[in-house]
């Protein structure tokens, strides 16, 4: 299952965060790419613990991820919530299995066309600070080794957080997240723009976004801000 060839060069993409224009969001979607790739997982998704201990949603590799992730916020149920609050991951999860654990979120993700279930901490010493939500088919069990592996770059990501800052405790890290998530806000709000001038799905927008934004080396944050200060000039 694991993708051997391509686990170097995501190791070294997920620690180097050591450059100029660090965009934490664009991190973030990169993490949940590369766990999709190391995995062979059909889709992952990424929620962080803010300022006051709240779960909140901070990326995905798709529109369904997000909007499973998104309800498990509202039902207070699911994979990411359990590993969060344990610290301990979630693995081989059968959905179908699953509906008296997890009524809600077992469904829905059911009638999305996923099977399986994964959720890895993000663990700062005994605290966990976010999970990885990865979701897959009938043939989404894990081995020990793809555990090892999925947690490895969990633990590595957290690390590398912790460097770009230098900071040295949960709080300062969860701060910095804050920020994150009031980005997050704006982000939605220009896919929407771009999906609906483009007439495309979120999922498209947000790929062309960040195309945009690696060919005009701006942060992807900064991009997203602009298109909705646009829509609002034009508006007035």
């Amino acid at each position: 299952m694991i993708d051997l060839h391509r686990i170097p060069e995501l190791f070294v993409d997920v620690a180097d965060t050591l450059v100029d224009e660090f965009d934490l969001l664009d991190f973030l979607h990169r993490l949940t790419e590369h766990a999709a790739t190391v995995s062979g997982a059909s889709a992952v998704g990424l929620m962080m613990l803010d300022q006051d201990d709240v779960l909140r949603y901070m990326a995905s590799t798709s529109e369904s991820a997000r909007m499973l992730e998104l309800l498990q916020l509202q039902t207070e149920e699911g994979p990411c919530f359990d590993c969060s609050r344990t610290g301990e991951a979630v693995v081989n999860a059968d959905l179908a299995a699953a509906t008296d654990r997890w009524p809600t979120f077992a469904r829905a993700a059911l009638d999305a066309g996923f099977q399986s279930v994964h959720a890895f901490p993000m663990r700062l010493r005994d605290r966990s600070i976010g999970a990885l939500n990865l979701l897959g088919g009938a043939h989404g069990t894990f081995e020990p080794a793809d555990v090892r592996l999925v947690q490895a770059l969990a633990d590595v990501a957290t690390i590398a957080l912790l460097q770009e800052r230098q900071l040295s405790r949960a709080g300062a890290v969860t701060e910095q997240l804050q920020g994150a998530l009031n980005s997050r806000i704006v982000l939605e709000q220009a896919k929407g723009v771009l999906a609906q001038q483009m007439g495309s799905t979120p999922d498209a927008a947000f790929e062309v976004l960040r195309r945009r934004a690696r060919a005009g080396h701006v942060r992807l944050t900064d991009l997203a801000r602009s298109v909705v200060d646009e829509v609002e000039r034009r508006g007035r």
